[in-house]
């Protein structure tokens, strides 16, 4: 409690009970009338403090609904190395979790599909090469919005996954530099004690994009992180084959992402009873935020997620060799599916790619990278 009463109005109280006090043996009359000087000092007292109270009682009653959470406390616990509670579940939301990846639909786009050669040549000219990035751990942001059509043609095996892998890696990249910056919005808002209506509106957007309905900031902060990119890269390869499947060059699909309405490519090989089809998407970008929003969001990836958050919190590096163990449920071959990622990203020395950083191409990403 900040509230002060004035010292001059306790010394009155004070000084008016001694006389009441003092006063014991005077007739009715006089008690009356010190019982009147002590009650209207109470009055006084009562009006000037109410509106003191009023108001802290407000700004106390604002700042518990600014997020309509329990977690804070936990939060501060997870911050000190305390165990953290497994993430609240919600009912998967599809249509609120990619509703920004939707929007890549309405985006008219004027992309042309670049062949392999050119995008060698892009490549080369820009020296970008997977030689450089495994010792220099940078790479410089070339975004490719298609994959070339050649891709079945390439002949040379090394030759057409590194050429994959140099397509898809920054896109990855990109997606998790996209993740620090939130994560770095959300642990701010979290150090301050009032938050701004526009970082209550960033706020509410989050909730719905990681499919938190209930505003919980300590489920938002486990699912709102990062993907390494060797287990990303190996996902794609495996649903495309290094790509050269029909979904990755009809749709833009590197993950092979269920839809079960809308805008999709039918498989071959379903059987006729299956109504689902792929995802397909305008850019490659979508299809990679729509792999990191399901990862992050599906209630088939809790564990894969919450080994993430113990990872985080005990500060060890993110391991996709363990983490790819936590993907059964990805594919109807279910561990099998896991061995196959870990070969892999071991085959192809993917986890080289781990801890390499996207060349900043703004000032505030500069300042996390």
């Amino acid at each position: 409690m900040k509230n002060k009463i004035n010292t001059m109005e306790i010394n009155l109280k004070i000084k008016s009970f001694k006389k009441i006090q003092k006063f014991k043996g005077l007739n009715n009359t006089s008690k009356s009338f010190y019982y009147t000087v002590l009650a209207s000092l109470m009055v006084i007292m009562f009006f000037s403090i109410t509106p003191k109270i009023l108001v802290l009682t407000n700004d106390l009653l604002v700042r518990s609904v600014e997020i309509e959470n329990e977690s804070k406390n936990n939060f501060e616990k997870v911050l000190s190395g305390q165990s953290i509670e497994v993430e609240q579940e919600d009912k998967f939301d599809n249509i609120q979790v990619f509703e920004d990846i939707f929007q890549y639909e309405d985006i008219p786009t004027s992309t042309i599909r670049l062949s392999a050669s050119t995008i060698k040549q892009l490549f080369k000219d820009t020296d970008y090469n997977l030689k450089d990035v495994r010792k220099s751990k940078i790479v410089k942001p070339v975004n490719l919005e298609l994959l070339p059509n050649e891709m079945k043609m390439i002949e040379n095996t090394t030759e057409r996954k590194n050429l994959f892998i140099q397509i898809v890696l920054p896109l990855v990249l990109e997606e998790n530099n996209q993740i620090k910056l939130d994560r770095r919005k959300l642990f701010a808002i979290l150090n301050r004690s009032s938050n701004s209506n526009s970082e209550k509106k960033w706020l509410n957007m989050k909730f719905k994009q990681y499919g938190v309905k209930n505003k919980d900031l300590l489920t938002l902060k486990i699912r709102m992180d990062e993907i390494p990119a060797s287990l990303a890269i190996a996902q794609a390869a495996k649903e495309t084959g290094w790509g050269t499947s029909r979904f990755a060059l009809e749709g833009n699909a590197l993950f092979g992402q269920w839809t079960f309405g809308g805008e999709g490519i039918k498989p071959l090989a379903a059987d006729s009873n299956k109504t689902h089809k792929v995802m397909k998407f305008q850019i490659l970008q979508a299809s990679v935020r729509a792999y990191f929003r399901n990862l992050n969001t599906h209630s088939s990836y809790r564990e894969f997620r919450k080994f993430r958050a113990n990872a985080r919190d005990n500060n060890e590096e993110l391991n996709s060799l363990i983490l790819a163990d936590f993907l059964d449920e990805y594919a109807a071959t279910g561990l099998e599916y896991t061995k196959i990622l870990k070969k892999i990203i071991k085959q192809n020395s993917l986890t080289d790619f781990d801890d390499v950083k996207l060349l900043p191409n703004s000032k505030l990403m500069k300042k996390i990278i």
